[in-house]
């Protein structure tokens, strides 16, 4: 028996049917595997009506009440919604919810606050941090100077006595905290000293943690931080989109940087789907799944640990688990495509101190958000370690990764996914 198909494909179909069935396709896969990428989710039905609305027809260069066309009233409103949701939820001064993702979201901060050949201090990428805190490969790393911490070897945790010492060494114009590996806590506050203390402008990067954030079940940069970057997509569950919060005293410099800095017309159709998304967060329900995400980690980390996996810094406080492989004789690569046969979907990750190249890993980084959003708790997270380790034991076994695939569809069936034909 096939799957049901969204409403919107036969759309597609009588217009481009190579194009439909390559959603259609997709819509499929989304249904039927386990995803347990960090940084993807569900979005709901609601959001994705707005993402595909006619507010994708209009172009908005400028802000609400200043804007650069006419025909801007109903597109104020939708604009100036959005904001006051972000700033109600998230307790900030001021937003802009125009930056089209995350990095242009980063690159405007450097903007606002730096000229070429500053100096900026953020987490290194091989540690758990952003290409866009200033990695070699990334303009943030070409543009500036750029310096990196990184996490102690015996904890896989980021020593601040480390960041505080080396900020004092290099004062930096721009420091940031946040990233895409990091599965503990980050203290913010204590960033934010340092900051201080160096005459740094403290950037909290919250893009894999902002729904935790939003729900309370990890804690806050907003009183703290200078600004704060996120993407809306993620833990936060909206459209593919980035958001920048910040005291007011920096509204202005934030937002010139992002339009005309960076942009022209923001994506009006993604602002529509974020203000969905952001009124679906400030409900107890978006609470009690935010709370979930984290147990589900938490148990699917212990599972893992007990069937001998090694995770980095021993476990995590958050939606993101990363695992050493060493010791289990496999690369991260070859594992995380074996996987994907047998239905689980995550990716290979670069660990603190790998020898390996990032191409070929020695990691795997695993999130709960997705399967969170379809409902699945602590006993799902148990059998998802098993299929793992099951996967892990004989990557090249195409029979056991075939039979792990059905009974992946069959508990996939039993948990609909938002957004998702049933």
């Amino acid at each position: 028996m096939s799957r049901p198909e969204s409403s919107g494909i036969s759309v597609i179909r009588s217009v481009d049917p190579e194009i439909a069935e390559l959603v259609a396709a997709e819509e499929r896969r989304q249904g039927e595997v386990i995803r347990l990428i960090a940084s993807e989710n569900y979005v709901s039905s609601a959001v994705l009506a707005a993402t595909g609305s006619v507010l994708t027809n209009k172009y908005s260069e400028g802000y609400a009440g200043k804007r650069y066309y006419q025909g801007q009233r109903l597109i104020d409103a939708v604009e100036q919604l959005c904001v006051d949701r972000a700033r109600a939820l998230f307790g900030a001064e001021h937003a802009n919810v125009q930056p089209y993702s995350g990095s242009p979201a980063n690159l405007a901060v450097y903007l606002a606050f730096c000229q070429p050949g500053d100096t900026i201090m953020g987490m290194a990428l091989p540690a758990g941090g952003h290409l866009t805190h200033g990695w070699n490969v990334s303009i943030t790393g070409k543009y500036f100077r750029a310096v990196q911490y990184g996490v102690r070897k015996d904890t896989g945790r980021v020593d601040l006595d480390d960041v505080r010492e080396l900020a004092r060494k290099e004062r930096p114009k721009v420091l940031f905290a946040g990233g895409t590996a990091i599965p503990r806590t980050i203290d913010f506050a204590a960033y934010a000293e340092i900051a201080r203390e160096v005459g740094a402008i403290f950037v909290a990067d919250i893009a894999h943690i902002s729904g935790l954030v939003a729900a309370g079940v990890h804690p806050t940069p907003v009183p703290v931080a200078d600004v704060v970057s996120t993407t809306t997509h993620k833990t936060l569950r909206g459209p593919r989109g980035g958001m920048l919060m910040c005291r007011e005293t920096h509204a202005k410099a934030i937002d010139r940087a992002v339009f005309p800095g960076l942009q022209g017309g923001p994506h009006n159709h993604t602002t529509a789907a974020l203000a969905v998304a952001l009124r679906e967060a400030a409900t107890d329900t978006f609470r009690t799944y935010a709370a979930q995400i984290v147990a589900n980690a938490r148990a699917l980390a212990a599972a893992l640990t007990e069937r001998g996996f090694d995770l980095v810094s021993g476990g995590t406080d958050n939606h993101l688990i990363l695992v050493d492989l060493t010791t289990k004789g496999v690369a991260g690569k070859p594992l995380a495509v074996a996987l994907e046969d047998a239905g689980i979907v995550l990716n290979y990750n670069s660990v603190p101190f790998d020898p390996r190249k990032p191409f070929d890993p020695s990691g795997i980084r695993i999130g709960t958000p997705a399967v969170t959003s379809r409902g699945m708790t602590e006993a799902e997270m148990r059998q998802i370690a098993a299929w793992i380790d099951e996967v892990c034991q004989a990557p090249g076994d195409e029979d056991r990764r075939r039979r792990i695939a059905g009974e992946v569809r069959e508990l996939c069936a039993a948990f609909p996914a938002p957004g998702l034909p049933v």
